[in-house]
């Protein structure tokens, strides 16, 4: 979507102040021990506070509240009884919804014990993102950010999950334009003032194919390699883009 009103922004503040305060609270409980189901439980919790709905339950019926995806699970893992383990990658993806308004955010939370390489893989995809954002300007190509994204993973040894992209965002998940986190000649989209995106490097340490799960949601590594995610909706301006989803 793109912001025409006070009342835009009032929504979408709203529900990104939400999926942070999500965010926030499933990072603290995350640690070895501790079931991806429980994990989901604190999610719905938040949302319970604020009168908030999972936006993937609502738009995909994705069965559970926040998305789990843990070690080679790229993304859309379900919450269930996998319990944590020392050392484990864990990506946190928040969708939710209210008032008509949705915003979108993940993070990759590193256990104790974990590689090196997972770390630095952690460390890439927020660099990524970083990245994206000084090129993430009205009057740029939406493939500009791709560029900026790719050209830093591999940059730092790492490569970037082709199959999966960034999205317009604000009304629904997915909106116009797709925003892919390569380098995409065909996508000839510009970024306008007022746009709301979800910007998202989703980057792998090893293959960057990925293959879905019987269960119909999981997508994970083809090869077993550790995936890292890191997002936030943004605001794009003519200067720097306003992070709904950030503190």
């Amino acid at each position: 979507m793109s912001i025409t009103s006070e009342a835009d922004w009032d929504g979408l503040r709203e529900i990104g102040r939400i999926v942070r305060e999500t965010l926030d609270a499933a990072e603290r409980a995350t640690r070895p021990g501790v079931t991806t189901a429980q994990l989901d439980r604190v999610a719905a919790a938040v949302f319970a506070d604020n009168g908030a709905r999972s936006a993937p339950a609502m738009v995909y019926g994705f069965p559970g509240t926040i998305l789990i995806s843990v070690n080679d699970e790229v993304v859309h893992g379900i919450p269930g009884a996998r319990r944590l383990e020392r050392g484990d990658v864990v990506k946190l993806d928040v969708t939710a919804e209210k008032g008509g308004y949705m915003a979108d955010a993940a993070r990759t939370v590193v256990l104790e014990g974990a590689s090196d390489r997972s770390v630095r893989l952690r460390a890439c995809a927020e660099a990524a993102f970083t990245q994206a954002l000084t090129v993430a300007r009205a009057g740029n190509q939406v493939s500009a950010i791709g560029r900026a994204i790719e050209a830093e993973v591999r940059r730092r040894g790492f490569s970037v999950i082709r199959d999966l992209a960034g999205h317009g965002i604000g009304r629904t998940i997915h909106e116009a334009p797709s925003v892919p986190n390569y380098f995409d000649a065909r996508q000839k989209d510009v970024l306008t003032a007022g746009m709301v995106v979800a910007i998202e490097p989703i980057i792998s340490s090893g293959s960057w194919r990925v293959v879905e799960d019987r269960d119909g949601w999981t997508i994970r590594t083809v090869d077993g390699s550790v995936a890292a995610h890191y997002e936030h909706t943004v605001v794009i301006t003519r200067d720097v883009p306003v992070l709904l989803t950030a503190a």
